[in-house]
This record gives structure tokens, sequence and C-alpha cells, in this order.
């Protein structure tokens, strides 16, 4: 996170523009997080199952990122912090049929031109991205807002 704070005080950005900044670490981080623990997972269970798990993994850590760096703001409230997590996980619910589904069917068309583990890190790389952007679009609008 000093990196993205150096970068955003470097160019001496809008306050909008430093929070994209620091969700992509943040996220970046997470996302590698799910990527690289997914991969280890598809060795003892079905790939489907993998993406599932690894995603709530790096849901985790993004959850624990995105509070502390990304949206900040008065937290102290006990209230709102129990809706806060429920909208957090309503959230990353639709992100993860996002996530999953894309995984499954970029998976199943990559295998047809790539070996099984190429295909399935491509797929869920792919997957992971594209889940970012519903997590950043709903974090900001319902989550933390």
């Amino acid at each position: 996170m000093q990196a993205a704070s150096t970068l955003i005080a470097r160019y001496n950005t809008s306050p909008e523009l430093q929070q994209i900044v620091r969700f992509l670490f943040a996220g970046g981080f997470a996302a590698a997080v799910n990527w690289l623990i997914r991969i280890g997972l598809s060795f003892f269970m079905p790939f489907w199952l993998a993406v599932l798990l690894a995603y709530m993994i790096g849901m985790s850590v993004g959850y624990t990122l995105y509070s502390r760096f990304v949206f900040q703001g008065p937290r102290n409230d006990a209230k709102k912090a129990h809706t806060r997590i429920v909208h957090f996980l309503s959230v990353n619910a639709f992100s993860a049929v996002i996530v999953l589904g894309l995984s499954l069917a970029l998976a199943y068309l990559l295998t047809m031109v790539l070996p099984l583990f190429f295909a399935e890190a491509i797929a869920h790389g792919i997957a992971i991205f594209c889940g970012a952007v519903t997590n950043y679009i709903g974090h900001k609008v319902i989550t933390f807002d």
C-alpha cells in the first residue's frame, strides 16, 4: 500500500482516482491470492470447487484490505459494521457467480486449444478480472457508501 500512497502523492490526483488506484493495488493482491490458491487447490479437488474456495479466501483478504486502505471512513458503529459485512458478502456472492460461470465457460473453450492447466489458469485469471470490476462498483455504491 505504500507504493500506492507514493504514486498518489507524486501525481496529486483526484480523490476518486486515488481510491481507484488503492483499489487496484488491494484488489490485485487479493486477486493474486485467489488465483494462486486456486492453482494449488486444483491438485486436490475439482476445478469448480477450487474456484469457489479460492474466491472465498481472496474475498476475505479483499475485505480486510478494502476496509483499511481503500474505502476509508468512520467504522466504529457495530450495527453499521454488521450491515457492511452483509453488503460485502452480497456483492461478492454476485461476483462469485460471475467468476465461477466465466471460469467454467472459458476453461471449456480454452481446453480446445490449450492444455488443461493453462486453460484453467487463463480462464480463472480473466474471470477474476471481470469479477473485480463488478466488485469495485458494488463496494463503492453499496458496501462502503
